[in-house]
């Protein structure tokens, strides 16, 4: 989704090109698929044979919408797609609160870096290394980043080269050793004038203070100095 406005989209018409028993493509589509480490979409696909679940999706140039076995679908149909809205705002305010609590650990802790993630609808979890979470340290964090949520930043996406994001962040920030090296146009998630940018594909909140606070859940060792945090909604 190439603007802010794309992730509040809730319903879209496409035309059935595909279809391999219960995976649906079609020529086009806003049910966000699995990757970056969101979670995919959910909600339902009508058309003339009538409504059908759309229980997982998965994919990038191709986009698979697995569908009920006796969908009755045939390729060329005109379809409606409509997403599940509380599932897809759920993932969005999740997204974006992680995009905070992991620049704000990497600028509390000397350069901490975020070596994974997963976004849900009722959990997300952050992959932080090299670290030691104290308790008073999580405290640290979590009250900062419902402090930043209250400032109520703008939130953006943009298309940006690689030199130009390396100007505004440094590399390990926003993980660009990960990034293919042949991928030189990335599309960015800016909050306010400055405050973080980091390429990310997921969807995203207009505005921090549509989070609302988060909520620390637990922390354990990955490992090699890997600590995962793990947060929620505090109002689902």
């Amino acid at each position: 989704m190439e603007s802010i406005d794309a992730c509040y989209l809730k319903s879209f018409d496409a035309k059935v090109i595909a279809i391999d028993n219960q995976k649906i493509i079609l020529d086009r589509t806003l049910f966000y698929p699995l990757g970056g480490g969101q979670n995919w979409d959910i909600g339902t696909i009508s058309g003339e044979t009538g409504k059908i679940n759309v229980s997982e999706v998965r994919g990038r140039d191709d986009v698979e919408h697995f569908v009920e076995e006796d969908h009755a679908l045939n390729i060329g149909d005109k379809i409606t797609g409509e997403i599940d809205w509380q599932r897809r705002h759920a993932h969005m305010r999740m997204h974006t609160a992680q995009h905070l609590v992991s620049g704000i650990v990497y600028e509390m802790f000397s350069g901490v870096r975020t070596v994974g993630n997963q976004i849900h609808q009722d959990r997300s979890r952050i992959d932080f290394n090299p670290i030691r979470f104290e308790p008073e340290m999580i405290d640290r964090v979590f009250e900062k980043t419902n402090e930043v949520i209250k400032s109520d930043l703008s939130v953006s996406i943009a298309v940006m080269t690689r030199d130009d994001v390396n100007k505004v962040m440094p590399p390990e920030r926003t993980n660009m050793d990960l990034l293919p090296k042949s991928v030189n146009q990335l599309r960015v998630v800016k909050i306010g004038d400055g405050a973080d940018l980091c390429p990310c594909a997921g969807t995203h909140v207009k505005a921090l203070g549509e989070i609302g606070d988060i909520e620390f859940i637990g922390k354990k060792s990955k490992g090699k100095g890997t600590q995962r945090v793990s947060y929620q909604l505090a109002n689902p």
